[in-house]
C-alpha cells in the first residue's frame, strides 16, 4: 500500500514545469517548492512533468536536479523522478561495480519486483548500459553469489495464487535435506528459489516450518557470518516477507553509528509507490516508535524534509 499523498487536484505537466522552472531561478534554489511539487505526483505524473519540462525548456529535468542540488537531497529526487524500472536498472548498475558493490540490492530487485516489472528492469538496463544485467551480475560475481544471482535477475515466475500442495511437500524435503547436509548452493536449492512462483515458495516454506519444526531461514543461520547464507536468507525474505525485509534495511540504516543515507534514500523512493504503509507498520510494531519520528530524528533539512513527505508524515 502507497504512501504518496497527491492532491485531489493535480496541475497539468506544463503548469508543474513552469513552477519548476521559477525554483530553479534566481539567486538560490526553492527546494520547498520542488519538493512540494514532485514529491507528491505519481510515476507517470513524474515522466509527464519531465517530459514536458524537456520539450518546453530544452533540457533534461534530472540534469537541472543534479546541477541545482547536493548531497542526499538530489540522490533522493533523482531517484524518485527516474521511472521504476530506470530507477532499478540505476541501483542494479551501481551495485554491480568494484566501489558500490552491494548483492543485496540485486536480491531485493529481482525479489520484491513482479515479474513484468523485473522484465522492464532488464529492457531498462539493457538501454542505458548496452549489456544485460545477466551479464553484468556475472561478471562481478563468482562462485556461489553468482549461481544464485544470475538465475534471480534472470527469472520470470508465475504470479498466479495456484499452489501445487503435493510439489510444496516434495520440495521442502528437498530443501531440508541439502541444507541438512550443508550444500547450500546445490542446484535444487537454486532451481527452486529461482523458478518457482511466490505463492508456491510461501507453500513450501509452510511445509518446511510444519515438517521439520524450525524456519527455513532459522536453519540457514548455522553461521551469521556467512555472506552467501546471508544472501539466500534475504531472497527467501524479500520472496515472502517484503515487509520484514525492508523493515530491517531502514532500522539498520537509522540505528547504525553514523546513518547509512544511501540505504534509507533506496528504500523510502523504491517502496513509497508499493508497500511503505505495510514497512511503517512493521516498523513501529518492531521498533515501537513510528518510521517519520525516526527518521526526522536521524536527517536534516530537504533531505528530511523529502523523505518524510514520500512516506506519509504529516503536511509534508
Amino acid at each position: 500500500m502507497s504512501s504518496l499523498s497527491v492532491p485531489q487536484s493535480v496541475p497539468t505537466p506544463a503548469e508543474d514545469c513552469d513552477q519548476l522552472r521559477k525554483a530553479f531561478r534566481g539567486w538560490g534554489t526553492n527546494e520547498g517548492l520542488i519538493i512540494s511539487i514532485l514529491a507528491h505526483r505519481n510515476s507517470e505524473q513524474r515522466k509527464l512533468i519531465r517530459q514536458t519540462y524537456g520539450e518546453t525548456y530544452g533540457e533534461d529535468l534530472l540534469k537541472v536536479l543534479e546541477r541545482e542540488l547536493s548531497s542526499d537531497f538530489e540522490r533522493a529526487l533523482v531517484l524518485w523522478v527516474l521511472e521504476p524500472s530506470e530507477r532499478d536498472a540505476f541501483l542494479a548498475n551501481e551495485a554491480t561495480k568494484v566501489l558500490t558493490s552491494n548483492n543485496l540490492i540485486l536480491v531485493e530487485i529481482a525479489c520484491t519486483r513482479s515479474s513484468h516489472e523485473l522484465f522492464l528492469v532488464r529492457k531498462a538496463y539493457h538501454a542505458r548500459f548496452k549489456r544485460s544485467l545477466e551479464e553484468d551480475v556475472a561478471y562481478h560475481t563468482a562462485g556461489d553469489f553468482r549461481k544464485l544471482l544470475v538465475p534471480l535477475v534472470s527469472s520470470f515466475r508465475y504470479e498466479g495464487d495456484e499452489v501445487n500442495m503435493t510439489l510444496a511437500k516434495s520440495e521442502a524435503k528437498v530443501l531440508h535435506d541439502n541444507i541438512l547436509e550443508k550444500a547450500y548452493s546445490h542446484e535444487e536449492i537454486i532451481r527452486i528459489l529461482t523458478t518457482r512462483s511466490k505463492a508456491q515458495l510461501s507453500a513450501t516454506f509452510n511445509q518446511y516450518n510444519n515438517v521439520f519444526g524450525n524456519a527455513i531461514n532459522k536453519d540457514l543461520k548455522t553461521d551469521p557470518n556467512d555472506k552467501y547464507l546471508k544472501l539466500l536468507r534475504s531472497s527467501i525474505k524479500c520472496l515472502t516477507y517484503p515487509e520484514r525485509y525492508f523493515e530491517k534495511t531502514l532500522r539498520l540504516a537509522i540505528n547504525k553509528t553514523g546513518t547509512d543515507e544511501w540505504a534509507l534514500t533506496r528504500v523510502v523512493t523504491t517502496r513509497a509507490e508499493v508497500d511503505m504503509q505495510r514497512i511503517k507498520e512493521e516498523y513501529r510494531r518492531r521498533n515501537s516508535i513510528p518510521l517519520d519520528h525516526a527518521v526526522a530524528k536521524d536527517t536534516s533539512g530537504d533531505y528530511e524534509k523529502m523523505l518524510l513527505a514520500l512516506i506519509g508524515h504529516g503536511n509534508a
